[in-house]
């Protein structure tokens, strides 16, 4: 193996003075009025904004979060001319079948912690050795520990490439890949691309809902419902989709110079995690997994890593990407498609439009919990969907 390609350990390792600077800035900051309103429709609500803050300063410790990184097989290798933070666990089971998952924005592989118990040691949490997987968590590059882009291009399907690539290095020669959100993206292009090696692809976001979905003249009562949802997503609740689609460099420089601008920024993404997250500040109760502690571990490394503008930066390219793209044929995915549907999500894709997206769904349904971060909030709920999905491919 060249040394380009060398699979190297990797330890997250924050100096004290980066700490020291962190919780400086977040005590300078210049806050705005309240804001006129009883709900979200102005923005990131003051109270949250100041109670989050007060929090990080006060009681949030990072070193929790990187012991916990550090407790992982963690790993860089360069690809496509980038390096790679990954996350990799095989499972002490024998037949694992190996899982490719891609974090979202404004996510990252610290939303994923929380199932690599049950999909990499099923028989710990319910399942049977017969469900365990080999985990690879990797970071999009632009994101947490992943290198900074160096040149334009590093779109979702640039991405599925390169994931193809560090699957193959890493030696498997048969897997399935899942993703959410940007996640979703990168894993439906790993689909259309279809590698060597990728059995099939699970995904609970529909990315055709985002683009306006299915309408039709007599939708069925879930058709409606989801269209509602994305007409007022597409009205009252995208703002950050506009800015990190068209111009993610101008947002950058609030989000690498304040932290509590980074922070309002990426709790102003959906309805329902925004309130979830809120309580969790403001009254103590966490959705699941998103505590404050682990909703402050993934800003922090957002901080740290100072890769707000090029997390954002993304969407640019996958915005540039889809309009080099328009007008032109696009290969479907054959591959078997799974879907879960969870009801916090920005909509609830119904089955009907899953179908007309992927001619092959091998996998659905609508659970009762959980929303856009299904993963984070609802760990075990995630991984029983996963093992039930790809159970038909081992």
């Amino acid at each position: 193996m060249s040394s380009a390609a060398e699979v190297r350990p990797f330890r997250v390792e924050v100096a004290d003075e980066a700490i020291t600077d962190l919780r400086q800035r977040i005590a300078a900051t210049r806050w705005p009025g309240k804001e006129l309103v009883a709900d979200r429709s102005q923005g990131v609500q003051l109270t949250t904004i100041q109670e989050l803050a007060r929090y990080w300063t006060a009681d949030y410790d990072w070193r929790a979060c990187e012991a916990r990184l550090n407790a992982l097989p963690q790993f860089r290798t360069e690809v496509d001319g980038e390096d790679v933070h990954f996350i990799h666990v095989r499972s002490r089971h024998e037949n694992a079948l190996p899982l490719i998952i891609t974090h979202g924005w404004p996510g990252s592989v610290i939303e994923l912690l929380g199932i690599i118990g049950p999909l990499t040691d099923p028989t710990a949490h319910g399942g049977s050795a017969a469900d365990a997987f080999d985990l690879v968590l990797p970071s999009v590059p632009g994101y947490g520990f992943s290198a900074v882009p160096a040149e334009a291009g590093w779109n979702v399907g640039r991405v599925a490439g390169a994931w193809a690539e560090l699957m193959r290095r890493l030696g498997y020669t048969r897997y399935v890949a899942q993703g959410g959100d940007v996640g979703a993206a990168v894993t439906d292009a790993m689909g259309r691309q279809a590698p060597e090696g990728l059995l099939g692809i699970h995904l609970n976001l529909l990315l055709a809902g985002l683009g306006g979905g299915y309408p039709s003249d007599d939708p069925s009562a879930a058709e409606r419902a989801a269209l509602d949802a994305i007409a007022t997503f597409r009205t009252s609740g995208n703002g950050y989709l506009i800015e990190q689609n068209t111009r993610p460099q101008t947002i950058g420089y609030a989000l690498l110079d304040s932290p509590v601008a980074l922070a309002a920024w990426m709790l102003d993404h959906d309805t329902d995690a925004y309130y979830k997250i809120s309580r969790a500040f403001l009254d103590g109760q966490p959705s699941g997994g998103l505590t404050r502690d682990h909703i402050l571990d993934n800003i922090t490394m957002y901080w740290l890593t100072g890769t707000g503008a090029s997390a954002a930066r993304s969407y640019w390219e996958n915005t540039q990407a889809a309009a080099a793209a328009a007008g032109k044929p696009r290969r479907d995915v054959k591959l078997p498609v799974g879907f879960t549907t969870f009801p916090g999500e920005i909509f609830r894709a119904p089955r009907s439009w899953v179908e007309k997206s992927y001619p092959n769904v091998s996998y659905f349904n609508e659970v009762g919990k959980g929303g856009h971060f299904a993963a984070w909030e609802e760990p075990e709920l995630f991984a029983t969907e996963i093992r039930a999905a790809f159970k038909p491919l081992r």
